[in-house]
């Protein structure tokens, strides 16, 4: 087995510490002296340790004012995707597209249990969102990535995960990322409109079997553009 650093034993160690004293993002941390008496190491390996631990949003360094909890956002996990992605697709392998299966698996899985519960108020929401695609669509020739990334987030709201609607949006914005870069081709708009609106109304109808096939035809369009690039 690989051996572990300093600097990785010690972020392992300010991990649980966060836990074991019940800190929330936002929360002070010991300062850097009552780090190093607490864990008797140097000064320097606990620097070293809360600079990688920033850069995964676990803490934040505030200069003036000391470290606290950080966001812990899944910005750095859609960072990695979206790198990892780049540069499979550069060597010619197919990173993007299992990206996307990825996405798909997960929304597709999701969506019958979206169909069983969805409130009226998200329904709505969904609707108005689909509604300004259409518009963007018929005014501007294509449809607004932050639209398409707001219908996704709206869609799977009455879940009430917020895990799992940081995870999605992960995939979403990794996807968005990489695409932005090597994926020169577009879908329709008024197709992609088509398959958002048809995903809405399987939802309202509550159909959960239309639902998943309404996702699986839309990311068809995708996964087509993908193997054509």
């Amino acid at each position: 087995m690989p051996r572990t650093t300093v600097s990785e034993d010690l972020q392992a160690r300010i991990r649980q510490l966060i836990l074991d004293r019940g800190l929330g993002p936002g929360s002070p941390m010991p300062t850097e002296t009552e780090l190093v008496e607490l864990f008797d190491v140097s000064r320097v390996s606990v620097r070293e340790a809360l600079k990688a631990l920033q850069a995964l949003r676990v803490v934040e360094i505030r200069r003036g004012s000391g470290t606290v909890v950080g966001s812990l956002s899944m910005a750095p996990f859609a960072e990695g995707l979206a790198f990892r992605a780049a540069v499979r697709h550069r060597h010619g392998e197919a990173g993007l597209y299992e990206l996307m299966r990825v996405r798909e698996a997960l929304e597709a899985g999701l969506i019958v249990g979206v169909a069983a519960s969805v409130p009226a108020e998200d329904l709505d929401v969904l609707r108005g969102i689909v509604a300004a695609m259409e518009r963007e669509a018929r005014d501007e020739g294509g449809i607004a990535r932050a639209t398409d990334r707001a219908f996704h987030l709206a869609l799977y709201r009455s879940l009430d995960n917020h895990l799992l609607s940081e995870v999605l949006d992960a995939f979403w914005a990794a996807m968005e990322k990489v695409r932005g870069d090597f994926d020169g081709g577009h879908q329709d708009p008024l197709i992609t409109c088509a398959h958002h609106r048809e995903i809405v109304d399987a939802v309202a109808a509550g159909d959960g079997p239309r639902a998943e096939r309404a996702m699986r035809t839309h990311f068809d369009g995708i996964r087509e553009r993908l193997l054509a690039g």
